[in-house]
C-alpha cells in the first residue's frame, strides 16, 4: 500500500509541475516603455556585447529616450562605435562613468573622457569580467595576479581629466597587495549592477537564454549580476525549445524579455587570404616588408599541440604562415576556443568575429564561452603562448603597449595575457625603432607598463633576444644587419649570444 502511495503521489507532483509550467507567467513584454518601466536615474547599469557582437541595441535605443534618466554608471568592455550602443547615451549626457577596458575607435568616448566630461574607470578585461562574476556570485572582492606592478596597482590610472586634457583631476584607487605562495595578488572589488541589458538569439518566455557563436561574450556573465536583467532576444520560443543542456544563461537570472528589433552590424570585415590577395597592390612597401619579416619570424614560436593566443595587429597574421606540420589551437578572449581562418566574402556572421572584432570561423572541435571563462583560462595558464604588440619592452622584460602619454586606449586584456609569464610565454613583435628613428628597447620602458618581467622573448625586424635572468641576450640577427647596428638602436646593454645565428624565415 505505501509502494502504491508513493506512485500515486509521484504522478500527482508531475501533472501538478507540467500543469505550472503551462500556465508560468510569460516575462516577454510587448514595448520598451514595459522593458524599462521601473528604471531610475543613479543606476549602475551593466551592458553586455564585445565591440558590436551581442549589444542588446533595442533597449540602448530606448533608453536614450527617456533622457529623464540620468547620471548612469555604465559597466561595459567598451562603448561600442560612434552613434552606436552605449555611445549614444554618452552623446546625451545620461552616461557620467563608465567602467571598460578599452575606448578603442570610438572617438566620441576618447573625446568626452580627454575633455573631462565623464569619468572613466579603466579595468582589464578580465579583471572586469571577473568582477561582474564575483559580484553576482556574492563575493565582494578577490585577489588578481593581472596588473601587479602598473598603474592599476599604484592607482594611477586616469579617471577624469580637465577639460584640456593635459592635467588630471581624478586618479584610480591604489589597489591592495597581497602574496599568495610567493606571487603577489592585487585585491579587486565586484562589480553589483541595477540594472544589466542583454542580448540574446534565442529566449524563452520564463527567460531561458541561448547565445550564438561568439555573442555570449559579457552578456550571460551580466545577465547572472543585476537585481533587473532585461534581455532583448532575436527570437522568442516556447518553453522546452531550448533544450535544457543549451541554456547558457538560467530564467531565474532573467525578468524581462522583449523581441530584437535592431539589425546585427559588424565592425571589421576580414576575408581569407586568398581573395584579399587578388585585390592586392603589387608594391609593398618598406613598412609591410619590415611587418611581413617579423610576423613570419613569430610563425616560428608556435609548437605542434599548442594552446595559443594572439593580440591585435601584427600577432594575428603569424598563423598564416604556419608549415603544415604544426597544429595549434588558437583562443580568442571574447569566447572562442579554435579560431578558423578569414571567411570568404559573402559568408561573414556578426556572431563569429574575434577580439580584434575582424570577422572569423571556427576550427573543426571549436568550443565557445563567455569571457569570464575565457580568462580564467588566461589567468590559469592553459594558454601556453601569447604573442602581442609592444610599444616598449625593457632589459628586464617589462612591457608597454596599451597607452601612451596623454593617449590612454584602454588595457583590453593585454593586462590579463600577461599575467602568468611562469605558465604562458608572451613573445613580443614590433619594429625595433619608432617612426622617429628612437629605441623602443629601452633599460626601463617610459609608457604606463601593460606588466613587469613577463616577456621572455622580443622580435624585431633586426633582431631576436631572449629575456634570460632579468638580461636581454641576442639570439638571431637579421642577416642584412649587424651587431653594430643593433647596438646602435638598443638603449638596453644586451649580451650576445656565443652561438648567434642569423634569422631565417
Amino acid at each position: 500500500m505505501l509502494f502504491r502511495s508513493v506512485i500515486r503521489t509521484t504522478v500527482s507532483y508531475e501533472v501538478v509541475v507540467v500543469r505550472h509550467l503551462a500556465t508560468a507567467r510569460s516575462k516577454v513584454v510587448q514595448t520598451t516603455d514595459e522593458a524599462l518601466e521601473g528604471i531610475e536615474s543613479n543606476i549602475t547599469l551593466l551592458s553586455g556585447g564585445f565591440g558590436l557582437s551581442g549589444v542588446p541595441d533595442t533597449i540602448i535605443n530606448a533608453l536614450k529616450e527617456k533622457s529623464h534618466i540620468q547620471n548612469i554608471t555604465a559597466v561595459s568592455n567598451n562603448a561600442g562605435l560612434d552613434g552606436r550602443g552605449l555611445s549614444q547615451l554618452l552623446v546625451t549626457g545620461q552616461i557620467t562613468k563608465m567602467i571598460s577596458s578599452y575606448i578603442g575607435g570610438n572617438r566620441t568616448f576618447e573625446k568626452m573622457y580627454l575633455t573631462g566630461k565623464i569619468d572613466l574607470e579603466l579595468t582589464p578585461q578580465g579583471n572586469l569580467a571577473e568582477r561582474v562574476r564575483a559580484g553576482a556570485a556574492g563575493i565582494p572582492a578577490f585577489y588578481s595576479p593581472t596588473g601587479v606592478g602598473t598603474w592599476l596597482e599604484e592607482g594611477k590610472l586616469p579617471v577624469r581629466y580637465d577639460e584640456t586634457g593635459t592635467k588630471v583631476l581624478k586618479s584610480s584607487v591604489p589597489r591592495e597587495v597581497r602574496e599568495f605562495n610567493g606571487k603577489k595578488y592585487l585585491l579587486e572589488p565586484a562589480i553589483v549592477g541595477d540594472v544589466a541589458f542583454v542580448k540574446a538569439y534565442k529566449a524563452d518566455t520564463l527567460g531561458n537564454c541561448w547565445f550564438r557563436g561568439a555573442s555570449r561574450n559579457f552578456n550571460s556573465v551580466m545577465g547572472r549580476n543585476a537585481k533587473l536583467t532585461i534581455v532583448e532576444a532575436e527570437n522568442i520560443v516556447e518553453p522546452g525549445e531550448i533544450t535544457p543542456e543549451d541554456v547558457h544563461l538560467p530564467s531565474i537570472y532573467v525578468d524581462r524579455v522583449i523581441q530584437s528589433s535592431t539589425p546585427k552590424e559588424i565592425e571589421i570585415h576580414k576575408y581569407s587570404e586568398e581573395q584579399t590577395t587578388e585585390n592586392a597592390s603589387s608594391e609593398v612597401s618598406e613598412a609591410e616588408l619590415k611587418r611581413q619579416k617579423i610576423v613570419k619570424r613569430a610563425a616560428q614560436e608556435f609548437q605542434d599541440g599548442s594552446f595559443a593566443n594572439l593580440g591585435i595587429g601584427m600577432p594575428t597574421l603569424a598563423p598564416n604562415f604556419l608549415p603544415d606540420t604544426i597544429n595549434v589551437t588558437l583562443q580568442s578572449e571574447n569566447g572562442i576556443l579554435g579560431l578558423g581562418p578569414y571567411p570568404k566574402k559573402g559568408e561573414e556572421d556578426p556572431d563569429m568575429i574575434n577580439a580584434g572584432k575582424e570577422t572569423v570561423t571556427l576550427a573543426p572541435g571549436a568550443s565557445l564561452f563567455g569571457s569570464e571563462e575565457s580568462f580564467g583560462m588566461i589567468r590559469g595558464g592553459k594558454i601556453d603562448l601569447t604573442i602581442l604588440g609592444g610599444l616598449q619592452v625593457s632589459a628586464k622584460g617589462d612591457l608597454a603597449n596599451w597607452g601612451l602619454p596623454g593617449r590612454v586606449k584602454g588595457m583590453g586584456g593585454a593586462m590579463d595575457l600577461v599575467s602568468n609569464p611562469k605558465a604562458t610565454r608572451v613573445v613580443v613583435v614590433m619594429e625595433h625603432v619608432d617612426k622617429k628613428g628612437r629605441a623602443k628597447i629601452l633599460n626601463e620602458c617610459k609608457f604606463p607598463l601593460t606588466g613587469k618581467e613577463c616577456v621572455s622573448r622580443i622580435i624585431t625586424d633586426l633582431a631576436v633576444f631572449d629575456v634570460v635572468d632579468g638580461k636581454l641576450v641576442l639570439i638571431e640577427i637579421d642577416p642584412s644587419s649587424s651587431v653594430e647596428e643593433v647596438k646602435s638602436k638598443t638603449e638596453a646593454e644586451f649580451e650576445v649570444s656565443p652561438n648567434l645565428k642569423s634569422i631565417e624565415i
